[in-house]
């Protein structure tokens, strides 16, 4: 499955890149805080990332109906830029050498890519090609993480 993630602000658009139907989107709650929701297209909330603190390392859990199933955590910034999605099961990797191209890991296999690319505009663009074998809704807020982590070195 090949995805379009468009950030505009603290606002996240998801469409499928073949189809160029809009699937999800990804919205600030509220004024205060760091947490994000994700909406499928017809605005039903189905998850959540919530972001702590505003460390150098950032951590982030993903939840459903308010309980935490996914812990994410920042492991490398600059050294071999790493960001593990443990919960659920399952534990995912997202690693790259240049905090711009990253490979999804899951059980020690690759199992998609995420590209940065930077609009004329100047705002980030991700495109994230996941295997349809693993593909849930949940792993778009990979990209929040992402984002969050590593949208300002990209920008400069």
């Amino acid at each position: 499955m090949e995805l379009m993630i468009t950030v505009k602000g603290n606002k996240y658009t998801i469409t499928d890149k073949a189809k160029n139907r809009l699937l999800y989107t990804v919205k600030k709650k509220g004024f205060s805080g760091a947490k994000f929701v994700l909406l499928d297209s017809s605005s039903y909330q189905l998850y959540s990332i919530v972001q702590f603190g505003e460390e150098r390392k950032p951590s982030f859990d993903i939840t459903h109906n308010e309980n935490t199933f996914m812990k994410v955590t920042c492991k490398s910034l600059f050294l071999d830029p790493t960001i593990v999605f443990e919960g659920d099961g399952s534990v995912y990797q997202l690693t790259s050498k240049d905090h711009r191209n990253f490979d999804l890991i899951k059980d020690d296999a690759v199992m998609g890519h995420l590209k940065t690319a930077v609009t004329v505009s100047g705002d980030l663009q991700y495109e994230f090609d996941i295997e349809n074998t693993i593909f849930d809704d949940y792993l778009v807020l990979f990209v929040v993480a992402i984002d969050r982590t590593f949208g300002e070195m990209n920008k400069k």
